[in-house]
């Protein structure tokens, strides 16, 4: 399996001095998944949870809705020069039955862009292809029980102690209590680590959870907490126009600016009491 830090060497300047040091970064390698033998998509991922990772993607993108739905996940051998495995390429077999995404579908997959596909096409899209809408769960969250998840991710955030160049996500109960929390360089990837480890866990629909993201709460995420069910979606930083317009036709309650004390309910917030 491959490393998630690496050392490099940098020059450290202040005001006064120059000094070079060894400095602890974040890896980032791509990993390409496969399905049923064929390319789908490249992601540039931070090795760890790759499984986790491919299945979550796959089920926030529509092509599987359940663990059932993939007979077999495994590294592909001889994936880089002299047959070595460079444990970056996951090819995921499919239960029979469940169709292999088209060249068409692979292609439009809205996490192959950074800013997702805009426009009401995109959440037409997802409304119909989501299995596990939130729009009917009924989870009540305390605003004290959401103001203290940033810090227990943070202090989860093992890797980003270390580099500071990690996105993370954290799967919690409606009572607070924390389930899981992944890194990756992207925080798509992050995302799609905790709801892989979900599904793994046949916690699919994510109901009565809390997906928090420790940055924006972008289009892609929001798509991704509709598809797996969760009913609220927190984010300490800023949410974009087009995920406020999908979690508001989904039902999803989305949290943003979670800062200490105070924060912004945008959507269903008869889910957050004071």
């Amino acid at each position: 399996m491959g490393r998630v830090t690496a050392r490099r060497r940098a020059s450290h300047l202040t005001a006064d001095t120059a000094t070079a040091r060894p400095e602890t970064l974040a890896v980032e390698e791509p990993m390409e998944i496969r399905v049923n033998g064929a390319a789908t998509t490249v992601t540039m991922r931070t090795p760890g949870s790759d499984v986790e990772l491919a299945q979550g993607f796959l089920l926030t993108e529509g092509v599987i809705g359940q663990r059932d739905d993939i007979l077999a996940v495994q590294y592909c051998r001889g994936a880089g020069e002299d047959g070595v495995n460079t444990y970056n390429v996951l090819d995921v077999t499919l239960a029979g039955g469940v169709p292999t995404p088209s060249l068409d579908v692979t292609r439009n997959f809205y996490t192959t862009s950074s800013c997702g596909v805009c426009g009401k096409g995109s959440i037409d899209a997802i409304r119909l292809i989501s299995r596990h809408s939130p729009g009917d769960d009924p989870t009540v969250v305390a605003s004290s029980t959401l103001s203290a998840m940033p810090d227990q991710l943070r202090r989860a955030q093992r890797i980003f102690a270390t580099t500071g160049g990690l996105h993370g996500a954290a799967l919690f109960d409606a009572d607070g209590t924390m389930l899981v929390v992944r890194e990756d360089i992207g925080r798509h990837n992050a995302v799609d680590k905790v709801i892989g480890w979900a599904l793994e866990n046949d916690r699919i629909p994510l109901t009565g959870s809390v997906l928090l993201v420790s940055g924006r709460a972008s289009f892609e995420l929001t798509q991704k907490a509709v598809m797996a069910g969760i009913p609220v979606l927190a984010a300490v930083s800023a949410p974009s126009s087009l995920a406020v317009d999908l979690a508001a036709q989904a039902g999803l309650t989305l949290v943003a600016f979670l800062r200490g004390d105070s924060m912004n309910v945008y959507t269903r917030p008869d889910r957050v009491v004071h």
